[in-house]
Order: structure tokens, then C-alpha cells, then sequence
């Protein structure tokens, strides 16, 4: 950890309530940056708001919702004239449904959470990257955004969507001092578990071969360390980057 490795710079973390949101949020903070923290769940939010205080960390917190537009301008707001760091982290699984057991409700709220979500606040936050010369913009995707059988068929969709939102934010915008890069964890000690319980055996039990091969499930703190050194200028050169961090599951 290096205290002064974000001094001065401005990061909007969404899903700070919990999980790696949560541990990002310290790390960043910790390593000098002021936080602008979201979550959907004020409840949790208000958890990390005291830790940060109990820390003596310089942080903000906003109760918002990343697929209403008008929260994530609300949320940008807090930033004031510059956001130096965006990290993507909230998201949802979706029960290992399968397409044929996949109703519209299910598909568009993962869809609009996973994906949409990141677009709008990647897009609300390029003026102000823009007109400050650059920054750093890491998003949490998935093992699953390389193959299937990690998840059901809407999530596994939307993360390999957001791969290509990623690299395409990276191609545009790299010449303009923007990167954008995607850590990709394997299992991760979160509470998305609500989300992930199965809701169709028989797909399940398909599931488990790629799922048998997964190593041994990370800490959040490990996947806000990468989040924190991607964001960093030690990472200057690293733009459009799928990191994996998942133990060397999507090596297997």
C-alpha cells in the first residue's frame, strides 16, 4: 500500500456498500484519494461511511441507483469539476438461469445493472476526464466474460458486453489520456451470493464441471488491489487490459 499513490485525484466507486465496492473504496481512499462512494442499499452504505470515519479517511457517500440516469448525474455531481478515477464494481448475478428458463424481467435487470449501468456512469464521467486531461476508468467483469458455465445465460451475456464497452471506451479515448481496463475475478467472498443461488437444477448441475475447477475464493481486498494499481499512473501504459484475478481458473 502507498499512501500517496492516488493523493489529490477524485474516484467514484459504485457498490461501495459492500464486496469489492466496499473494499475499493478503502483502498482508494487509503492510498489518498478522495472517494466518492454509491450503493443502491443506504443501510450499507451507512456501514462503510463509519468505517471510513472510524479510519479517519476522506469520503462521500450517495445513495444511488446506477440504472437511473438521474442518480447518476446526481452522482457525478458529488464530484464537483473532476473525477480522476471511475470503478465500476456493482453488479448482479442471476440464479445460473438458463436461456430457456429466462424470462424479460430477469434478462433486463441484469442487463440494465451489469451493462447499462456502466455505460451511463462511464459516459457521465468522460466530460470531466476530458476537460482534466485525462483518467482512469477500471470495471469489474467476470471470469465468466471469457466462457460459459461460470453463471446463467444474462449474466455471462452482459459481461462479455461490457468487455467490449471496455476495450471500445480504450480505443476512443486512450489517445486522450483515458484508460479503460477490466479486472476479471473468479469466485469472491461478496453477498452477490443472493443473486447466484440456482433457480434451475438440471443447468446447475451442468455448472458445476467449469465451477469444480475454480481456486480457492479471494478476499475483496485482493480484487481492490488490482482496481487500485490499474487506476494508478504506474499503470500509465496499460489500457484496454482484461486483468484476470482468479487464481488461474480461466487458465485451466
Amino acid at each position: 500500500m502507498d499512501s500517496f499513490r492516488h493523493k489529490g485525484k477524485v474516484a467514484i466507486v459504485t457498490g461501495a456498500g459492500s464486496g469489492i465496492g466496499r473494499a475499493t473504496a478503502l483502498r482508494l481512499a487509503q492510498e489518498g484519494a478522495r472517494v466518492i462512494g454509491c450503493d443502491v442499499n443506504p443501510t450499507a452504505l451507512s456501514e462503510t461511511k463509519k468505517l471510513f470515519a472510524d479510519s479517519h479517511l476522506e469520503g462521500e457517500f450517495v445513495t444511488a441507483d446506477v440504472t437511473s440516469q438521474e442518480d447518476v448525474d446526481r452522482l457525478v455531481a458529488a464530484a464537483d469539476s473532476r473525477v480522476d478515477i471511475l470503478a465500476n464494481v456493482a453488479g448482479i448475478m442471476d440464479h445460473f438461469t438458463p436461456l430457456g428458463d429466462l424470462d424479460d424481467s430477469l434478462w433486463n435487470r441484469v442487463m440494465d445493472i451489469n451493462l447499462n449501468g456502466v455505460m451511463r456512469l462511464t459516459r457521465a464521467v468522460l466530460p470531466k476526464m476530458l476537460s482534466s486531461g485525462g483518467g482512469a476508468i477500471v470495471t469489474v467483469a467476470s471470469e465468466a466474460a471469457l466462457s460459459a458455465g461460470a453463471a446463467g445465460t444474462a449474466y455471462t451475456t452482459s459481461k462479455h458486453a461490457v468487455i467490449g464497452l471496455v476495450r471500445s471506451v480504450a480505443f476512443y479515448y486512450g489517445p486522450q489520456n483515458i484508460r479503460s481496463n477490466a479486472v476479471l475475478p473468479g469466485g469472491v467472498a461478496t453477498n452477490i451470493g443472493a443473486s447466484s443461488n440456482p433457480s434451475v437444477e438440471w443447468a446447475f448441475e451442468r455448472a458445476k464441471a467449469k465451477l469444480a475447477a475454480m481456486a480457492a475464493t479471494a478476499e475483496p481486498d485482493q480484487i481492490a488491489t488490482v482496481i487500485s494499481w490499474l487506476a494508478c499512473d504506474e499503470a500509465s501504459k496499460v489500457n484496454g487490459a482484461l486483468v484476470t484475478a482468479d487464481g488461474g481458473w480461466s487458465a485451466a
